[in-house]
């Protein structure tokens, strides 16, 4: 790795800096007390090409890699958009891989070009209400008919899926106990989530709520064969290639909201005045804040070297699951510190820093809870017995 400072790296960070500071804390805030989509800030973003960064030029996207889009995401979380303005983009950016990867030429010429201009919203869905993260138990079925598949089943954790137009969606086409094995017999669709067949619910939840989050259900919706991304029975082996960009791309938003947190932090201890001075002049906050930040900068280093190594054609899994487990955790105590910090006033929403610390502590259970991320760790890297 070359720590030699970017200057097209640089160059990226005053693009989506100018384009955030549009959208100060005070629209975050009213976008997430109404749970309305951000959808100026999404139009922005779209026409400055940030959407589709990392999607190839040759459909329109800007050919980047994993690095780069994690430099946008952590941009976007720093400016105080936090979760609710990284989540309106975050599958645009890296969900699609798997259509480029494996997907006909004709799909892929359909849909990508779409997503890179921010014209088509795109949603995934895997996630089970009995599964969770057993990924290999969920029970979506796709049965073939002719040159369909009829899908039926449900989804929860669907991102923005009401305004999404399509949903690369993980099925079973061969159920469980008659696959060769517990990940064979799952299949990825892309399929329509604008049908009647679809029915969308919001989930009331604790935070990143500009950005709604849907229980899906899928009652006989028919997809054609033609929309199948790769072979029948591979989906699982597909979404795999996702999973590792999707760390790397989380722990560079909870890089963004751990900066975020901490200014606001470090300019009210600077600016409140108790016992005739600053309370930034004590240790019990100094201390802590300075320790945050020290956490801060370690954990972007794990993410700079997973985001290399994945650009590089390297084996990142080990990198790509701890940056995401130590910024999350680095995250979450900046902004738990910097509400501390504000005293009563952390509680009050009018100092954004309760928003923050909402939005930080989803990355510790999603996409990938830090548990889970232990017993890869375990088992994988340090060779123990696998516990699930």
């Amino acid at each position: 790795m070359d720590f030699t400072p970017n200057p097209d790296h640089e160059a990226i960070r005053d693009g989506v800096r100018r384009v955030c500071s549009k959208y100060p804390d005070t629209y975050w805030r009213d976008c997430d007390e109404r749970h309305e989509f951000p959808w100026d800030f999404y139009a922005d973003m779209a026409a400055g090409g940030w959407v589709g960064i990392a999607i190839p030029t040759e459909f329109g996207g800007g050919g980047q890699g994993i690095t780069e889009a994690s430099i946008v995401l952590e941009e976007v979380a720093a400016s105080g958009a936090a979760m609710n303005g990284c989540s309106a983009m975050h599958l645009s950016i890296f969900g699609m891989e798997p259509v480029r990867k494996y997907g006909s030429p004709q799909l892929a010429d359909e849909i990508l070009p779409g997503v890179a201009d921010g014209s088509i919203h795109a949603a995934f869905g895997v996630t089970e209400p009995d599964a969770g993260t057993d990924t290999t138990s969920i029970t979506t079925r796709a049965v073939r008919d002719g040159d369909e598949y009829v899908v039926t089943g449900a989804k929860v954790w669907t991102t923005k899926a009401p305004y999404c137009d399509v949903c690369l969606l993980l099925v079973r086409t061969t159920p469980k106990e008659e696959a060769e094995g517990p990940t064979s017999g799952m299949t990825l669709l892309l399929v329509d989530l604008q049908d009647p067949a679809v029915d969308i619910t919001p989930i009331p939840k604790l935070g990143r709520n500009a950005v709604v989050s849907c229980e899906v259900r899928y009652d006989g919706l028919r997809v054609p064969v033609s929309r199948r991304v790769g072979e029948e029975g591979e989906g699982f082996r597909y979404i795999l290639d996702g999973l590792n960009p999707e760390r790397i791309l989380i722990a560079a938003e909870a890089l963004g909201i751990g900066r975020a947190a901490l200014r606001r932090a470090t300019e009210y201890a600077k600016d409140r005045v108790i016992f005739g001075r600053p309370i930034g002049q004590n240790q019990g906050l100094a201390f802590p804040l300075a320790d945050s930040h020290g956490k801060l900068r370690a954990a972007e280093q794990m993410v700079r070297l997973a985001s290399w190594r994945y650009d590089n054609g390297l084996g990142c899994g080990e990198e790509a699951n701890l940056a995401k487990y130590l910024a999350a955790d680095a995250a979450f105590e900046c902004a738990d510190r910097a509400l501390q910090t504000h005293g009563g006033f952390g509680y009050a929403k009018e100092y954004d820093v309760e928003r923050y610390w909402r939005e930080a502590r989803l990355m510790k259970i999603a996409p990938v809870s830090q548990e889970m991320v232990l017993n890869f760790v375990s088992s994988k890297v340090l060779g123990l017995p696998r516990s699930y």
